[in-house]
């Protein structure tokens, strides 16, 4: 057998390796890391791998740490964990129930509502799916819904964080692509690479995530419609009446920092990374007016300073470091040092209001655990490239997607279905981290399937929008188990598995509306950002 066949072998074994030691719940980087470096030895016993490669490594790490992209990871899930803790979703469910529960289907409308707003303010869909499991579940069961409706509205919802920015799903793979994107540029002759931002991704995936929750309402009032008993209406005396300020008091609050996290991004005013620790300065914010409403106006003085600032930098130069500082410049930059002294006192009130309710420890704690779990993730993720690149795995990849037959199509539906797979037994992070760096280069050199080069965007939401109908779909999906996890035991398995199917159509039309018509992806960013 010659060199090559032997590397291509090691290759192979190594990714089924690594499958079937994940599958047996060994800890996902010590098993990548581990895998690599086993397969790494062989490869320099027969002679097929070059020990050189493992050098590389402390420069991966190094990258890493400096990554300002990543730095919104742990921001990002701080947001999601402290709006979790100060029970956001609790009222917003709790509110929309109420002022849509007296219609037919009313109920499974909240929860696809109050998913998107989840989705679009923590990102996180194990929390959500939980959180809205053990609120939302029982009532609907309560009031006469069909166990199978509830349970797939409630799995449907919760998956929204994966494709509704800010998704801490889309700051790493679009972390990923932008790498990726590059790597094929210059693999072309392109030594003038254009590049692809996270802001670009969460502009693609803004409409695709929004055409969803509209697919998942419409679908509920179907429902509704032509089997009537199965989503009855609450009955008017059980119905409390929703005033418009209660309304405001429940919405306002996270649809303020959805605007202020996710429009300074789009509007260019901030970075992803900017805007997470806008994100995770607002949700403490909010932590701290929930905790004490009461004592209001230090946490609305704060949030105002937060507009402020934000108005301010997207419309003056704020710089300091100039020679000549013309005078309306100079009052924008003394009046945002006065609004950051607000911002100041007002967040120091709030983290006084979390600590002394002992919510700030379980955040920390909370957000330390995940970000770890990332960080640790992409560091195993990084040594397991390196081995399978060093055993020539990319050219074996490279050579097996161009010889599929039906050129860019068979490419891209036979990377789908691996993914689509893959997502039954492995977390987004593990797929992000892994496929995507040795798929995404050489998909990128491909035309689209209108036949115009390949958009990084589209790539990358389709590959979104994917891993989001494999976490939904039965029986390995891992929105089932957190599901199933909270669920009463009155509902059985089987009742969230035909559940969630038809939301699984839903998903499976979605990516066939991104595949015919991709503009749904790529008009967005190039109407903002050209």
């Amino acid at each position: 057998m010659t060199v090559e066949g032997i590397a291509h072998i090691l290759d192979l074994l190594m990714f089924v390796a690594a499958c079937v030691v994940l599958l047996s719940g060994f800890p996902v980087a010590f098993t990548l890391s581990g895998i690599a470096l086993i397969f790494g030895l062989i490869g320099m016993v027969f002679g097929v791998f070059d020990i050189a490669f493992f050098a590389a490594l402390p420069q991966r790490i190094f990258g890493t740490m400096t990554n300002e992209v990543l730095v919104a990871v742990p921001l990002f899930i701080f947001m999601g964990v402290m709006l979790e803790r100060s029970k956001v979703a609790e009222e917003l469910l709790d509110t929309m129930g109420k002022m849509f529960g007296t219609m037919r289907g009313g109920l499974g409308l909240s929860v696809a509502v109050v998913g998107a707003l989840l989705a679009a303010s923590t990102g996180i869909v194990g929390a959500t799916v939980v959180t809205m499991g053990l609120l939302s579940l029982p009532t609907m069961l309560k009031r006469g819904y069909s166990p199978r409706l509830a349970c797939g509205s409630i799995a449907a919802a919760g998956t929204l964080g994966q494709i509704i920015p800010p998704s801490i799903v889309l700051v790493v793979l679009g972390d990923q692509l932008m790498n990726a994107y590059q790597k094929a540029q210059l693999d072309m002759g392109i030594f003038s690479p254009e590049t692809v931002s996270v802001g670009d991704l969460f502009a693609g995936a803004l409409l695709p995530g929004l055409a969803l929750v509209g697919l998942y309402i419409a679908y509920q009032l179907l429902v509704a419609l032509i089997w009537p008993d199965s989503s009855p209406a609450m009955p008017p005396e059980e119905g409390e009446e929703v005033t418009l300020g209660k309304i405001l008091q429940a919405l306002a609050p996270p649809i303020v920092l959805i605007v202020s996290v996710l429009g300074s991004i789009l509007a260019g005013v901030a970075t992803p990374t900017e805007a997470a620790a806008v994100g995770a300065v607002g949700s403490l914010l909010l932590a701290g007016w929930r905790l004490d409403p009461t004592r209001p106006v230090p946490i609305y003085i704060a949030g105002l300073a937060v507009i402020g600032l934000l108005i301010l930098v997207g419309t003056m130069d704020m710089r300091v470091s100039r020679t000549e500082i013309p005078t309306g410049d100079m009052v924008a930059i003394i009046a945002a040092l006065f609004l950051c002294v607000l911002l100041a006192y007002g967040f120091v009130v709030a983290f006084l209001r979390v600590m002394r309710a002992g919510v700030m420890q379980p955040v920390l704690e909370g957000t330390t655990q995940i970000t770890c779990m990332v960080f640790v993730i992409l560091i195993g993720a990084a040594l397991f490239s390196l081995v399978f690149r060093g055993l020539g795995g990319e050219e074996m990849v490279e050579e097996f997607l161009a010889g599929l037959p039906g050129g860019t199509i068979g490419a891209i539906v036979a990377v789908m279905l691996l993914m689509f797979f893959l997502g039954f037994f492995l977390d987004f992070l593990e797929i992000v981290f892994v496929v995507v760096p040795l798929v995404a280069p050489v998909l990128l050199q491909m035309e689209m399937p209108n036949g115009e080069p390949m958009n990084p965007v589209w790539l990358g939401v389709m590959m979104a929008v994917n891993l989001q109908t494999s976490f939904l779909t039965p029986p390995f999906g891992f929105a089932l188990f957190y599901l199933r996890g909270v669920a009463p035991p009155e509902v059985k398995t089987m009742s969230i598995y035909i559940g969630v199917i038809p939301f699984v159509l839903i998903q499976i039309f979605a990516l066939l509306m991104l595949w015919y018509l991709p503009q749904i992806a790529t008009w967005l960013p190039t109407a903002i950002y050209g």
